[in-house]
């Protein structure tokens, strides 16, 4: 088992992972209702909503949406909210991690979707970290007081449960799945979900030991990367190679049976306990590709490496940085390149684009203000060519660079007003507020910017 530690361009960063596309939640066979149009409608008025994890866990905060967006009606759930099982606060040395994780589907096909929250630091009898996932269930009044805990077929002391979670049809019925991660496994379940907190069957999925495939999981990315029906799933974590601590995204076929993968090492150099990713179709193939956060490369400049989706899978890599052709800013240690990713088509040409976080990005003589690049997909996948980058001294856009405030550290690409194209939502890295950046067709502007009370990290 590998000692884990945080990145340490802040006191404490929670792991989010962006997963583009797969809003939409499909349904096999006779229900009482139709099944959620989107994943994250709580309440089931038709528009998108956010939930969003306080920084470091403890809890979380859903904004109901609107159909120009994020609205004013708000609510916060703890452990200590009426229903909600477990216990708030610190447990055995950990700090609380409610909400540190979460995933969003219509679990129980009920016309609402519902938000499954993870608190990887729950003690559960004497299991100190054991870990605990519970399914908030969404209603007409959206997010309540009904909530369930799922089974843990496996319980241990400090394997922390839910450290990572993903949503998606892993088997291809049509049903919502989750998976849920702890320190050494994933375990898929199969929908369909009772408000009892059951579900179909559990698989578990293991690397098998060996010199080039050790791996200890810490986040979980659903997409589509193949042409079949089902969602596919990209395990992203440390192990060893060749006696050297690695960073690889580890490869889970969907299906059926869920078929393992190939492993993809992408860093050789150091770990990184906190990675981010995101499936999203760049060159339109037809195959789903993986960009993958690598912070530690270059001495902490960082890199996003694309890991191109083929009929099996992975099927070859590239690397994208601040060195890269056209990328509007030089390669610096420290600048963590990265550390937020966001997909969506923000010019409506039909290929997703992808907003990348550099929130240790110097901006004039403000150290660590941090901005955002957004990188084109095309034919040839995400190169430079035609990228924007945006701080907060750029033209339009609310508010000046300050010295630590690392602008940058949250990303969010979505049509939050419905025009056909994303826009962006940008936060400082520990700040309560973003900047909204609309998107036209060439692309995102500032004309219009304005900030909004909604921290970038929602789940989507």
């Amino acid at each position: 088992m590998f000692q884990r530690s945080t990145f340490r361009l802040v006191t404490t960063a929670a792991a989010a992972v962006a997963v583009a596309g797969g809003a939409l939640v499909l349904s096999a066979g006779p229900t009482t209702a139709a099944p959620a149009k989107y994943a994250d409608d709580f309440n089931g008025d038709g528009y998108r909503d956010y939930a969003v994890a306080e920084a470091g866990g403890g809890s979380v905060t859903v904004t109901y949406g609107t159909a120009t967006g994020p609205g004013s009606r708000t609510k916060t759930f703890t452990q200590s909210s009426p229903g909600i099982p477990g216990s708030a606060g610190d447990a055995g040395g950990f700090v609380d991690a409610f909400g540190e994780s979460l995933a969003t589907a219509d679990f129980n096909r009920d016309g609402f979707a519902d938000l499954a929250v993870a608190d990887k630091t729950e003690k559960v009898g004497s299991r100190v970290a054991q870990g605990a996932v519970t399914i908030i269930w969404g209603s007409r009044s959206g997010l309540g007081s009904k909530a369930s805990r799922i089974k843990v077929t496996s319980p241990h002391a400090r394997y922390e449960f839910g450290y990572g979670l993903a949503a998606g049809d892993f088997n291809g019925d049509g049903k919502p799945d989750l998976a849920v991660s702890d320190i050494e496994a994933v375990y898929i379940y199969r929908g369909g979900f009772g408000t009892t907190g059951s579900s179909g069957a559990v698989t578990k999925h293991k690397p098998a030991p060996g010199p080039d495939d050790t791996l200890e999981p810490t986040a979980l990315v659903a997409g589509k990367v193949t042409k079949d029906k089902a969602t596919d799933l990209y395990v992203l974590g440390q192990g060893y190679k060749n006696d050297r601590m690695t960073q690889t995204a580890w490869f889970l076929q969907g299906g059926s049976t869920i078929k393992r993968g190939k492993f993809t090492t992408y860093n050789t150099s150091a770990p990184d306990y906190s990675p981010t990713g995101v499936i999203a179709d760049f060159n339109k193939d037809g195959y789903g590709d993986l960009a993958v956060s690598d912070r530690p490369y270059n001495r902490g400049a960082g890199a996003v490496t694309v890991v191109r989706g083929g009929a099996g899978g992975p099927s070859g890599t590239y690397r994208v940085t601040q060195a890269s052709p056209a990328v509007g800013t030089a390669a610096t240690a420290g600048d963590a390149f990265g550390f937020a990713l966001s997909a969506g088509d923000t010019n409506r040409d039909g290929y997703p684009d992808l907003a990348v976080g550099v929130p240790g990005e110097k901006v004039g003589s403000a150290e660590e203000a941090g901005g955002v690049h957004v990188l084109r997909g095309g034919t040839r996948g995400l190169t430079g060519t035609g990228s924007q980058w945006f701080t907060r001294n750029s033209a339009g856009v609310p508010g000046s660079a300050q010295e630590y405030g690392q602008f940058g550290g949250q990303v969010r690409l979505r049509d939050f007003d419905r025009d056909g194209d994303a826009d962006l939502l940008v936060s400082d890295l520990n700040g309560s507020t973003s900047v909204l950046l609309p998107g036209a067709g060439t692309g995102i502007g500032a004309t219009g910017a304005r900030e909004l009370p909604l921290v970038a990290a929602f789940s989507q």
